[in-house]
């Protein structure tokens, strides 16, 4: 069962700066998606690092905090993102999932596609607050 977009409400405005678009969130795991524009290019007209590693942290942030009574409970401690291949142009798709979800910290993975290709793949821990 997931709970629908409205019910968990907006990313971030720093989220919605980037366009990331929240798909579903509930019982430890989130979809959020992407769609690539000029404003996320580097300077070799790829996407940049920095707009993926967003999208996979704020998709980790959002499968954590659905485990508790919705609201922000948890931050980022750490994150290891293998970037596995460029993106160009299109549609991102970012899966994310407590691993382990202790009393004072979480383990979550993530996992990014477009289409059937694997894009990055990533591992964090979360503090709980």
């Amino acid at each position: 069962m997931s709970i629908e977009v409205e019910a968990v409400g907006s990313s971030s405005a720093f989220g919605r700066l980037l366009g990331l678009e929240i798909h579903q969130v509930g019982q430890g795991e989130a979809v959020l998606g992407l769609s690539m524009h000029d404003g996320l290019r580097n300077l070799h007209g790829k996407l940049h690092g920095g707009a993926l590693f967003s999208l996979i942290d704020t998709a980790m942030g959002q499968a954590s905090h659905s485990l508790g009574d919705g609201s922000p409970n948890s931050v980022t401690l750490e994150c290891k993102v293998n970037y596995i291949r460029p993106v160009t142009d299109g549609e991102l798709r970012c899966r994310a999932w407590v691993v382990h979800g202790g009393r004072r910290t979480q383990v979550l993975e993530a996992e990014v596609h477009q289409g059937d290709k694997l894009i990055a793949k990533a591992q964090a821990t979360f503090a709980c607050l």
